[in-house]
């Protein structure tokens, strides 16, 4: 299928499908999981297959991550063009970005930054990092001003992540837009038109007229001459830009105009959703606490949500359990530790132990509630040394003096 029919067949309205998944809300309907082949066939994308990670390991000369290992990052578009590329000497940069809703975030937000330190880190390339204040107000019940606030918080829980200070940009939409910035979100809306927008992103006439404007904003940092100060003179940059699948309608929009205005299409590398506690008919949220493990949880509240809230799939008695074993692809805390628990050999040893029933739900419990702590305190640690000179340095409008070395 050509691309444009892929894309084409990806605006279809989210009330035609039986799960929702967008921006803003991501979900399956009658208790289900999200149906990712559905996703991948409805927005058009690749599945990101085995072939793909190999040549990664092969290029960085590095293992793949453990979200490429188990197919936490499951889909994509051009990923393999970006490959290309690389092989033949030519750089390209990072964009991921942040939507500052929450004083912290929860395990859900880390997973892109995560994997996005290590795309960095491995190809040795820049990274701009939008954090997205104007877009919350819009969509929030939120002041300019608490919004602006949250973007700095937040910031300090990206910085944590370990990015190279020297190679990374952090702005704020509130406080960079302007200039070039500003250029191309002026081109690319206007080649949308008001259909297509509606088509994309399912607005209403009840809708602000912001939110309608806001697809533009989100769209041009994947164009390097949106970035004059860092890249000047290298307008056909590439962009890879690591994300959440529910972000991919912003960038079937941003490669539809692209070429209109003289920009090189952005590729993708996309995740799977996060899943709450609960289990996995949506996303980890942070509209809802007990759905989430915070950053900023404690030893014993990380225990507690666990142990209360993790749905389990095992069974409700240790004699029915033994014989049955475990259900695993219901079980959340199986899933957690496939996203966090870096040792494959022991991942698999749990998978088949208490899929077999040799292994209780406690035991599964306990070992996840000893990793996300150590995974929290780690994290808390990293952000407690991160002070508001190292956020002003990130956020800074300068060159980056390591840029691709």
């Amino acid at each position: 299928m050509m691309e444009k029919e892929a894309e084409e067949k990806g605006q279809d309205q989210e009330q035609e499908q039986e799960q929702v998944v967008n921006p803003w809300q991501v979900s399956a309907k009658s208790g289900g999981k999200i149906d990712y082949d559905k996703l991948i066939d409805q927005f058009g994308c690749q599945r990101l297959d085995q072939s793909l990670i190999d040549r990664v390991e092969r290029l960085t000369s590095r293992p793949p991550h453990v979200f490429l290992r188990r197919g936490v990052f499951f889909a994509h578009r051009d990923f393999n063009d970006i490959l290309d590329a690389y092989e033949k000497g030519d750089k390209f940069y990072l964009y991921t970005g942040r939507g500052p809703s929450s004083e912290a975030l929860h395990l859900g937000h880390l997973i892109p930054f995560m994997f996005t330190k290590y795309l960095q880190d491995a190809f040795k390339v820049p990274l701009v990092i939008q954090l997205t204040d104007d877009e919350k107000c819009m969509w929030k019940n939120m002041s300019v001003e608490e919004s602006h606030r949250l973007a700095w918080e937040n910031a300090k829980d990206i910085i944590a992540c370990g990015f190279d200070v020297t190679r990374t940009f952090i702005f704020s939409d509130f406080d960079y837009m302007g200039g070039n910035f500003y250029k191309n979100i002026v081109k690319v809306a206007k080649c949308v038109t008001y259909n297509k927008v509606v088509g994309i992103f399912g607005f209403t006439g009840e809708d602000h007229i912001g939110k309608v404007f806001f697809p533009p904003v989100q769209a041009v940092p994947s164009f390097p001459s949106t970035f004059p100060h860092l890249f000047t003179g290298r307008d056909h940059l590439r962009c890879l830009i690591p994300c959440a699948i529910d972000q991919d309608p912003y960038f079937r929009m941003t490669r539809d105009v692209a070429p209109r205005i003289g920009y090189l299409k952005p590729a993708l590398i996309e995740s799977s959703f996060f899943p709450a506690l609960q289990g996995e008919n949506g996303k980890m949220s942070a509209s809802d606490p007990n759905s989430a493990i915070y950053v900023t949880d404690s030893a014993k509240a990380i225990k507690n949500k666990i142990n209360k809230y993790a749905f389990s799939g095992g069974q409700d008695s240790i004699e029915k359990h033994r014989e049955l074993g475990a259900n695993l692809e219901v079980d959340i805390p199986v899933k957690y530790l496939s996203f966090f628990l870096d040792d494959d050999a022991e991942l698999e040893h749990i998978k088949k132990e208490y899929g077999a029933g040799r292994m209780l739900t406690g035991e599964v419990k306990q070992r996840l509630i000893d990793v996300l702590t150590e995974l929290v305190e780690r994290h808390r640690r990293a952000r407690a040394a991160v002070t508001d000179e190292m956020v002003a340095a990130f956020m800074a409008v300068r060159p980056l003096p390591n840029m691709f070395n």
